[in-house]
């Protein structure tokens, strides 16, 4: 294995693991704390999570010999945000994140549950993404109608240096943001060696409470989001690339991993779609078998980023949380068109996909249930009202 490792590798790796925690460690946080986490639980959730993709990339990786690269749940996380907190605060976050594990590891090991989240329409799918989404992507607005001098700077980096080069969009705007917290934002007295303080990674156990709302209104919409958006997309990358994985086999670990990091406050560790590109492509390496180590060296990376998420955390919180929110909603400007063209694309499945983006964006909840599942529900009435109509028809 050692002989095929390589420089270009090397770089790569330490490339996907910088823009996969940059480009989303924003939504994370904001998820969590949404959905009832203090600061110091938000950290430890960040870095179970980071341990978690990076000890399972490393694993898979190695023991498959393809660039299976991981990542926590964006998507999720942005679910998160827009749930909000459930009865039973936290810990029954906690409860529904070790849910949604379960039925990642029973998706890939029973084969009829996997198929049955593959068979979900795509248009509902990603127009309930979307309708998840589309409140953090007004974040950035809203930041610079709250301060034009804190906002501008975090959105016009990511414009400018977006134009010449995507993949360091984002970190530019977090660069702008840190620059604005340093030049612009009154720091209190001792707040900076809170900061220093955090330097000892410090992980929380929280015990789960298990309770109807979390399991209807976060673990199903999370398992579906989680699969449908991630480790679905996740497979096909690696297909494209000329790989060969045993699905199953992969979800199940993931899984496996999900359930590892939940009492930590890990909401879900899935496998990667856009830093999955960047592990199996050419720039990985010319020669598609010594790839994985790309993968590898990302894994590495991730455990690095992870044992340091305290001092990440204790830095935004020092900021106003609408900044903070228009970075990750900066980071999702792109999840949220690629899922809106998707969810409205064909014309057969458009109505019942427009029922989905706007229940799901209304952020309402029956019966403490959130809008993404009912949207969900209604576009898949919808759905199968007009397929009925149309086989009477004939």
């Amino acid at each position: 294995m050692l002989k095929e490792f390589s420089v270009q590798s090397l770089f790569m790796g330490v490339l996907t693991a910088f823009v996969g925690f940059a480009s989303s460690f924003a939504v994370v946080l904001h998820g969590l704390q949404a959905v009832g986490a203090s600061d110091a639980q938000a950290a430890s959730g960040l870095t179970a999570l980071s341990i978690s993709m990076g000890v399972c990339a490393i694993v898979i990786s190695l023991s498959t010999r393809m660039p299976v690269s991981i990542a926590w749940s964006t998507p999720g996380a942005a679910l998160l945000a827009s749930t909000g907190a459930v009865v039973g605060g936290f810990p029954a976050a906690v409860g529904a994140f070790l849910v949604c594990a379960i039925l990642i590891i029973i998706a890939g090991l029973f084969r009829p549950l996997g198929r049955a989240v593959a068979s979900i329409p795509a248009p509902l799918a990603n127009a309930m993404l979307a309708g998840v989404l589309i409140g953090l992507c007004f974040a950035p607005v809203k930041a610079i109608a709250f301060n034009p001098l804190f906002g501008l700077p975090i959105v016009l980096a990511w414009i400018v240096v977006g134009a010449f080069r995507r993949l360091w969009a984002v970190p530019a705007a977090l660069l702008a943001f840190a620059l604005v917290l340093a030049l612009g934002v009154h720091v209190p007295d001792g707040a900076l060696s809170s900061v220093v303080q955090s330097l000892v990674p410090r992980m929380e156990l929280i015990r789960p409470v298990f309770s109807f709302p979390g399991l209807v209104s976060i673990a199903l919409p999370l398992f579906i989001v989680t699969m449908a958006s991630q480790n679905i997309p996740g497979i096909a990358v690696l297909k494209v690339n000329d790989y060969d994985p045993k699905p199953g086999r992969l979800f199940a670990v993931t899984g496996l991993f999900s359930l590892l990091s939940a009492p930590f406050g890990g909401h879900a560790v899935n496998l990667a779609a856009i830093t999955a590109a960047m592990c199996a492509g050419q720039d990985a390496h010319a020669d598609p078998a010594r790839r994985y180590w790309a993968a590898v060296v990302a894994g590495l990376g991730y455990i690095v980023l992870g044992l340091l998420a305290g001092v990440v955390t204790a830095f935004v919180a020092l900021a106003p949380p609408v900044l903070i929110e228009a970075v990750a909603g900066l980071a999702l400007v792109g999840a949220f068109s690629g899922s809106a063209m998707a969810a409205f694309q064909r014309a057969d499945t458009r109505e019942a996909a427009a029922i989905t983006f706007l229940i799901t964006a209304s952020g309402v909840t029956f019966a403490g249930i959130s809008g993404a599942f009912w949207g969900l529900v209604a576009g898949g009435l919808m759905l199968a009202m007009q397929r009925f109509v149309q086989m009477l028809k004939k």
